[in-house]
């Protein structure tokens, strides 16, 4: 393996961007407060779009411009700004969702990252890739999502969960195969969006039904209702 100053600079630009990408996803892991949650998770949408466009430049691939393009127009702008509406409009913007033991949570989470990084390796010996030193950051970034899915209890910053796996996933496909064919990401952009739209009108008519949008609520209302 290169050392890093002697990659050219390109690919330590790419390399220095996808470890801000990480880092972003350690700080939605120990964000306790549902606006700075949504934020952060605006700015790895932010940090994502610049890694493609550098990936576009580096590789002459010029579809991965208009995937760079469709990543800040959606996971930078407008599903950040659709996540505070209702977040405003449920009256849980300055909310707090406290992490139980954050301290255990992010030793795992480093656990998660190096498991990665080993997984990976025999992948990236056999890549010529300008991103084949990103597929494990990629993979961790998928992982670092599921652990934020299954330690929050606020259903809104589940949600940002969620998003932040389909972003790993998303990068797992620029640094393995350098971008999908453009109807899939299409494809996959719209979905993603229409799942936000119908995510706010489930929280509206939950908060609406039972007044509280706290998970461990709605696991205790099931077994009363049982």
């Amino acid at each position: 393996m290169r050392a890093y100053l002697d990659l050219p600079l390109t690919e330590q630009a790419i390399l220095t961007l996808a470890a801000m990408v990480l880092v972003s996803a350690f700080a939605l892991l120990a964000q306790p407060r549902v606006v700075a949650t949504i934020r952060v998770f605006a700015w790895q949408g932010v940090l994502l779009a610049a890694t493609t466009a550098l990936v576009a430049w580096d590789s002459g691939r010029s579809h991965l411009y208009l995937s760079a393009a469709l990543t800040l127009a959606l996971k930078g702008l407008l599903i950040p700004w659709l996540l505070v509406r209702q977040a405003r409009a449920l009256g849980i913007l300055r909310d707090f969702d406290i992490v139980v033991r954050p301290g255990l949570i992010l030793l795992a989470a480093g656990a998660l990252v190096v498991f990665c990084y080993n997984a990976a390796l025999p992948i990236e010996r056999f890549s010529d890739s300008v991103t084949r030193d990103t597929i494990g950051l990629s993979l961790a970034i998928v992982l670092l999502g599921m652990l934020m899915l299954v330690t929050r209890r606020k259903a809104v910053t589940q949600v940002v969960g969620f998003m932040a796996v389909e972003n790993g996933l998303f990068f797992a496909a620029v640094s393995a195969t350098q971008g999908m064919p453009m109807v899939v990401e299409l494809g996959i952009a719209f979905d993603v969006l229409v799942a936000a739209v119908l995510f706010g009108v489930i929280f509206l008519h939950i908060r609406d039904s039972i007044d509280s949008l706290d998970v461990d609520q709605l696991s205790r209302l099931t077994e009363a209702t049982e």
